[in-house]
């Protein structure tokens, strides 16, 4: 993506509407989040509530004192459940349901009863009180405490949203006011690893009005500069303030600068803005995948190194050096893709710029939905964008390769969630006092704030199609106001018409179409956005795909699966032209109408040596049809080979 130059004078702020008065009515998000609220929230409550699967329910009974036991599992476990109560909440304020409501109520109940009195809640920690006595809060500052508070409060700022009940706000408020007598009481510099609590008091203050919550967030970053002996896995080896490189654990950076841009965003922090622009161009310039995805290692060495070799540092799920993308090696876990989509939506909001919305939605299609299977009941730790069946080092690999029902770090299934069901609060945002669509389907869109309150219907079959449809139901303002419509990166070219007439008047902002006008109950918008498919070419320093090809449609990265290839043709000996066309083909997996691919490749024959080094021989080629799927739904089939990236035929 084209580098950033950020300043003050260039920020357009634009504010989300009242999230769950958007919601996607059909299409491809409209099925996505009926699968989320039939089939994704109801089975993950059920595994982690199965003390044979995961003891994540089993440690907050054992700590309320309702049963007898130990703590087992992750000390992280109690965020991946508030995780899953954040989804369950943002689905119920778009579809109430009275049954759901209750268990939620009763859910939140157990919670409040293992919150020790001064708002300090781990599992761990009550638990294993009982047996040392000794044990102190945070006595491990780089265990997961931080992290969970941070969720919980954010669970409880979308609960509060969507059913107007303060009980599980409460909790959160109770939780950040602990760690607001702690860090006065103990000025603690490292304050936790994975911060989710800046986003989660960034949150705490959008919901209450309460300005300590920011206040906190700002002094948490701040003291950050202050981090004796720290690391760059952490963050926390150099200053913040010099910091202008992405490096180290990918979730805990994407989170960092999250909450980095929400002070930003809430309290004008120009001081952050050099630290914002260097790390999101390093990350979008040399170290992200054409996926979106971020973290290509497992385990790496820190970039900053060292000339003393015993004080060099290791880094782990880290981003690695400048153009350090393996890919069938690729680490990328979803949570790091999740962690780049919530901080882009933070840029889009403090700058306006489509480029944050163009990147959240490649990230959220090509790095995000990869990990959980069209039924939403197996996930992906991992997202390679290479993978070979039978490849003997992969048994040595930390996360399979094929999507598992149930994973034992299980931070990234109810983080996926949550992004899910939470997207239909991305579909527009106010923007100079009228509306900005940003993601494209079919939708229903409510502005209470206008009024008599403003109704649009939007109509689209994307990502498959680039023709979208509004629908002014009733325009509420009865004077003039703008409407903003995003045209992304990838459209080859746009028309707009209003109510059959082609639209040229309107100015363009940011990557924004503009058109303003007193409204009419009735007026039809059609924007049509061509999907033309793009080769691509990675930089020469990317070693692994010099003379490679990766094609995308519209907002999709598309792959080839063994499973689409004539019988007796490795995937590993297929060629591509770069002038050759390709024919867009509706067809559907698993239930899912989609649209592939369909070209021709070259099968390279007479190759069968296994050998690391061999003599040159001429290659030989037989021309076969290939079809491409789109990268998300690989792994919904039998097991087979796959590669976004694939070699270009030598002429």
């Amino acid at each position: 993506m084209k580098p950033l130059d950020l300043s003050i004078d260039k920020m357009t702020p634009m504010a989300r509407n009242e999230e769950y008065r958007t919601r996607w009515t059909g299409d491809f998000w409209g099925d996505r989040i009926d699968a989320c609220r039939s089939t994704m929230v109801p089975h993950m409550l059920d595994l982690l509530r199965d003390s044979e699967v995961s003891h994540c329910w089993a440690n907050f009974l054992i700590a309320s004192g309702r049963e007898e036991g130990d703590h087992a599992g992750p000390p992280f476990h109690d965020g991946d459940f508030y995780k899953w109560l954040e989804a369950a909440s943002a689905l119920l304020g778009q579809f109430p349901d009275v049954e759901r409501e209750k268990e939620l109520d009763e859910i939140i109940g157990l919670i409040g009863e293992v919150q020790q009195p001064d708002g300090y809640i781990f599992t761990q920690y009550s638990i294993g009180k009982r047996k040392d006595p000794d044990k102190k809060p945070l006595d491990d500052e780089l265990n997961f405490e931080v992290y969970n508070l941070g969720h919980l409060m954010t669970a409880g700022c979308v609960h509060f949203r969507a059913t107007g009940k303060e009980t599980l706000l409460n909790l959160g408020i109770r939780a950040a006011s602990y760690l607001e007598k702690t860090f006065d009481e103990r000025d603690k510099a490292r304050t936790a690893i994975c911060p989710s609590h800046y986003m989660g008091l960034a949150d705490l203050y959008r919901a209450t009005g309460d300005k300590r919550w920011l206040t906190l967030l700002e002094k948490l970053l701040d003291m950050r500069d202050y981090v004796p002996n720290g690391t760059d896995d952490n963050q926390d080896r150099i200053p913040l303030h010099e910091q202008r490189e992405i490096i180290g654990h990918a979730v805990r950076a994407t989170y960092l600068y999250a909450g980095v841009t929400d002070l930003l965003l809430e309290r004008g922090r120009r001081d952050y803005l050099p630290v914002l622009e260097g790390v999101w161009n390093d990350l979008t310039g040399k170290k992200m995948y054409i996926t979106g995805n971020c973290g290509a290692l497992y385990d790496g060495v820190s970039p900053y190194g060292s000339e003393d070799y015993f004080s060099i540092q290791r880094t782990h799920q880290s981003f690695g050096r400048a153009y350090e993308l393996p890919n069938l090696a690729g680490y990328n876990e979803t949570c790091a893709a999740i962690g780049s989509y919530l901080w882009n939506g933070r840029m889009l909001q403090a700058f306006g710029d489509s480029r944050f919305a163009d990147l959240m939605e490649r990230t959220l299609y090509n790095g995000c939905l990869p990990g959980i299977s069209l039924d939403g009941k197996k996930y992906f730790y991992t997202n390679s964008l290479r993978h070979r069946e039978g490849y003997t080092l992969a048994d040595s690999w930390k996360w399979s390769r094929h999507r598992e029902p149930y994973i034992s770090s299980f931070c990234c299934p109810p983080n996926l969630l949550r992004t899910m069901a939470e997207t239909a609060s991305w579909i527009c945002a106010s923007r100079e006092k009228g509306l900005a669509f940003l993601f494209y389907g079919s939708a229903e869109i409510v502005r209470d704030d206008w009024g008599e309150g403003a109704l649009f219907s939007m109509a689209s079959r994307f990502p498959w199609d680039g023709e979208v449809v509004l629908t002014v139901k009733n325009p509420g303002k009865g004077e003039a106001y703008p409407l903003f419509f995003r045209i992304p990166e990838w459209a080859g070219e746009h028309r707009v018409e209003l109510n059959g007439k082609p639209l040229d008047t309107a100015s363009s902002d940011q990557g924004f179409l503009k058109w303003e006008r007193v409204w009419q109950e009735g007026d039809v918008v059609k924007l049509n956005l061509t999907m033309p498919v793009r080769l691509f070419e990675s930089h020469p320093l990317l070693e692994e795909t010099r003379n490679h090809t990766a094609l995308m449609r519209g907002p999709l990265v598309y792959c080839l699966e063994g499973n689409d290839l004539p019988e007796g043709a490795a995937l590993g000996d297929v060629y591509l032209k770069a002038d050759l066309p390709w024919k867009p083909v509706e067809g559907e997996i698993g239930g899912l109408p989609l649209i592939f691919l369909e070209g021709k490749g070259y099968l390279r024959t007479g190759r069968a040596n296994e050998e690391l080094y061999r003599p040159l021989g001429k290659p030989e080629y037989r021309e076969i049809p290939v079809r491409l799927i789109p990268y998300f739904l690989w792994d919904n089939r039998s097991p087979a080979d796959m590669s976004v990236w694939l070699p270009l035929k030598p002429e």
